[in-house]
């Protein structure tokens, strides 16, 4: 048989491999979140596969944290691991499989377009070393690694913007890269909003989750978007940490960056459900979404999650926390997994690129909102 290997021992990795069969014909099995039910999230390399059909077969995708995700699913592949493309994928029978011939004997396959945490670690230096930046430690996560914390910003009401509680949501990182590129660039959007406002920017609230290729929790098995409420420090401390910071800056408008498995829209979720909702409150978050469908001809407000009625909000959500806790305006931004139908892109689906001018059209529409 073909010298043809599976293996995910690196950054952000996850497959298990259960079986070969004839030719290209592999059957895996996504790793579960440490110390969690949740999977979905996968990373793999195949190589010595030129020119070789694979017919990859992830038999425990049924079981998924969200299964009704994978109809009209495409994954990712790359030779460069730059460049990332969707491949032939169909799901049935609770079975994802995927088909593709690789051009190059290294082949990497993914949810979506991962983003490395080296790349983080150059995005953090790359701000440090902009005028006016200043980069803080905010705390440490269960495996050691720094909440990162980019602040800028001549002063005025504070702005802040988190992104990768869920760390297989890698497109939300994708999206940070592009909102701090905008806000260290020399541009009129820039120059506007550092002159009018403080932000503090988390671009991966979850590192742990993001090297261990989790889907959806820290390295306790902990969804860190359902401890707002009382982050224990001891179990969740990437959220206590930040929290922290925010009690001391005060927050006046927020936003956490996402990305959904199942909607193939960009969409935004509120805060309406909190017990002390304000309608001025109200009345910034309708202004903002707005103005944002004039900044973004993806963004959309027809699809998304049910609004939940006043009084019901989940206050263990960073979104609901926020706004109650601080009378912000706060909301959570949902990007696809799939494509935002909006406008498809058969090639890349939701990509990067797509990502990191979404990242840029939020910054124009808040300049705008203030």
């Amino acid at each position: 048989m073909t010298a043809l290997h599976i293996d995910s021992a690196f950054d952000s990795g996850n497959i298990e491999l259960l079986g070969r069969g004839e030719g290209g014909a592999f059957d895996l099995a996504i790793r579960r979140d440490r110390m969690s039910d949740f999977y979905q999230w996968f990373h793999f390399r195949v190589t010595g596969a030129r020119g070789v059909p694979l017919e990859l077969r992830i038999l425990n995708a049924g079981g998924s944290a969200y299964a009704y995700g994978w109809p009209n699913y495409r994954a990712r592949v790359s030779d460069d691991r730059r460049d990332w493309v969707q491949t032939d994928t169909a799901y049935a029978d609770g079975v994802l499989t995927i088909r593709h011939t690789p051009a190059t004997d290294s082949c990497w396959f993914a949810y979506h377009a991962p983003y490395p945490i080296e790349r983080h670690h150059d995005l953090i230096a790359r701000a440090a070393a902009a005028p006016g930046v200043q980069v803080r430690t905010l705390g440490r996560s269960l495996d050691g690694q720094a909440i990162d914390a980019i602040e800028l910003g001549d002063g005025g009401p504070p702005v802040w913007l988190i992104a990768r509680q869920h760390p297989g949501e890698s497109m939300a990182e994708w999206w940070m890269e592009g909102a701090i590129d905008a806000l260290i660039e020399g541009s009129a959007l820039a120059r506007s909003l550092r002159s009018r406002v403080r932000f503090h920017i988390v671009p991966n609230m979850n590192p742990d989750g993001s090297v261990r290729g989790h889907l959806r929790t820290n390295a306790a098995g902990v969804n860190l978007n359902r401890v707002w409420h009382a982050p224990n420090a001891e179990t969740e401390p990437e959220v206590a940490c930040v929290l922290a910071h925010m009690e001391r800056t005060g927050v006046h408008f927020a936003m956490d960056v996402h990305g959904d498995e199942t909607i193939p829209h960009l969409f935004m979720a509120g805060f309406e459900g909190i017990p002390n909702a304000t309608p001025q409150q109200a009345e910034g978050y309708r202004r903002y979404l707005e103005l944002l469908g004039r900044h973004s001809a993806d963004f959309q407000t027809r699809v998304g999650y049910e609004i939940a009625a006043p009084g019901t909000g989940n206050l263990t959500m960073a979104t609901n926390a926020i706004a109650h806790r601080f009378g912000a305006v706060a909301m959570t931004l949902e990007m696809p997994f799939k494509d935002a139908l909006e406008n498809p892109d058969p090639v890349r689906g939701w990509s990067p690129a797509r990502s990191k001018a979404l990242g840029r059209a939020c910054l124009s529409a808040l300049a705008d909102w203030l």
